[in-house]
């Protein structure tokens, strides 16, 4: 770059580098303002209305499934997505393994502390939201556990023979999600969260339906191989 060219983009240096300075400080923050999550109360209870929505364009599945590690080491923390959730062999899965099979129950203790954890994440379309009402009416990406996708897999397979499947990802056969979070045991708690019985969304309109189609976060960057 010439001193001349310097100089004619001065004018706008400031801008650029404060456009520049706020894209670092969003790739360097663990804040991801897609993601939505729940509020709650000092009893550490809560609820919500929700509606889990198809696969994005282009992708197969309505959820990214991803096992993750986090846990503390010598006062620093260890929080690394596992490279199981890609087929993968990961290393602390492999130490994990070498330290259960040491037959010290000190070293189980460890495993236990260090053992991976799954989760899903789906786009939702946020229905009610006491806690935080600026949310409703806008599409999210949800991060969720065990408890709630085996929610959705009951509504998928019900148990009894009277009850009709649904898939909750589906604009017009799927139903609304009634999240009831408690605090029981010192746990979180999701018993109580349950479908509603199966309706269209938006009563089937299909130009509200295209329109949450067409803001919906992809899901693939979760099990993309460069993120590991």
């Amino acid at each position: 770059m010439s001193f001349k060219d310097m100089k004619r983009k001065s004018v706008g240096s400031i801008s650029e580098l404060t456009k520049k300075l706020e894209s670092a400080e969003k790739k360097n923050s663990y804040q991801d303002d897609r993601f939505w999550k729940p509020t709650l109360d000092k009893a550490s209870n809560g609820m919500a209305v929700f509606r889990f929505l198809p696969a994005p364009e282009n992708e197969d599945m309505p959820w990214a499934k991803l096992y993750t590690h986090a846990f503390k080491v010598g006062g620093r923390w260890y929080i690394e997505n596992s490279r199981t959730t890609i087929g993968e062999k990961d290393p602390v899965s492999e130490m994990n393994s070498e330290l259960w099979n040491s037959g010290l129950e000190s070293d189980k203790d460890i495993a236990r502390d260090r053992k991976r954890k799954l989760s899903y994440i789906s786009n939702i379309l946020v229905l009610k939201d006491p806690g935080a009402p600026e949310n409703e009416g806008k599409v999210f990406l949800y991060k969720y556990g065990v408890k709630i996708f085996n929610k959705i897999q009951e509504a998928m397979q019900p148990e009894f023979q009277d009850e009709e499947p649904l898939n909750p990802f589906d604009f017009w056969g799927g139903a609304d999600f009634k999240l009831k979070i408690r605090k029981v045991g010192g746990y979180v708690n999701y018993d109580k969260s349950e479908f509603a019985p199966s309706t269209e969304l938006f009563e089937g309109d299909d130009s509200a339906l295209e329109r949450i189609w067409n803001q919906q976060h992809k899901l693939g960057e979760f099990v993309n191989p460069e993120t590991f």
